[in-house]
């Protein structure tokens, strides 16, 4: 698996500073931009803004992110954050991948892992098969499993990375998707150190957790 980061909206710290500062104050934001404020004040503002509710600001930045060697299972977690533009390979005109991603708890299982192997390349077999039975491609992948790799090529604004890691980076998430907003998330710090702390689960902002079932990090509402 790889996350690499593609692109991202220019100095993004000032860019939220400025829309923030621009609700509550007379001055142009093109002006606001332009003029000289500390790191510490553009930190302060967005800080107290976000702890506010007022979300929208972070919205005006936005990542873009290519994400190669997913499985399929996990792409199909990722896609559901709606607010997000995705483009994603194929499986109508890309060959899939000889290579499959197995879980740690399967690979280190040694009857597991003989049986997942064994059903992976019976998958393949008959999807080559059905290929050459003139089976077109769009038809002979509903037998690829879960586990074929995909590549994919994904946009959020801040505000939709914060509110994804706070669901993916929770420590009952499931391991795959976990690791992608981990490694998301060292992509954002490279960028702005301040912006990528604010990718955490939701119950280190919340300060208790809202799941219904806790892994005891935070303390359940009362």
């Amino acid at each position: 698996m790889n996350v690499t980061l593609l692109a991202h909206t220019p100095d993004p710290l000032r860019v939220i500073y400025t829309a923030a500062k621009a609700c509550y104050s007379g001055g142009k934001p093109e002006t606001i931009f332009k003029t000289a404020a500390t790191r510490q004040t553009m930190e302060h503002v967005i800080r107290k803004v976000v702890e506010r509710g007022h979300h929208s600001v972070l919205e005006h930045v936005n990542f873009t992110f290519a994400i190669s060697g997913i499985s399929r299972a996990c792409s199909h977690q990722l896609v559901r954050h709606r607010v997000a533009s995705y483009s994603q390979q194929s499986q109508r005109y890309v060959e899939p991948s000889a290579e499959f991603v197995v879980p740690r708890t399967i690979r280190e299982h040694h009857k597991a892992n003989d049986m997942f192997y064994k059903t992976i390349e019976h998958c393949m077999r008959v999807y080559k098969e059905m290929l050459t039975l003139g089976i077109p491609k769009e038809d002979a992948r509903f037998v690829l499993p879960n586990a074929t790799p995909t590549n994919i090529v994904v946009t959020m604004n801040l505000r939709e990375l914060i509110h994804v890691a706070g669901l993916r980076l929770c420590a009952r998430a499931q391991w795959e998707i976990k690791f992608v907003l981990a490694l998301i998330k060292k992509e954002v710090k490279k960028v702005d150190k301040f912006l990528g702390e604010l990718l955490v689960p939701r119950c280190v902002s919340l300060g208790y957790c809202p799941e219904e079932v806790s892994c005891g990090l935070r303390p359940k509402k009362g």
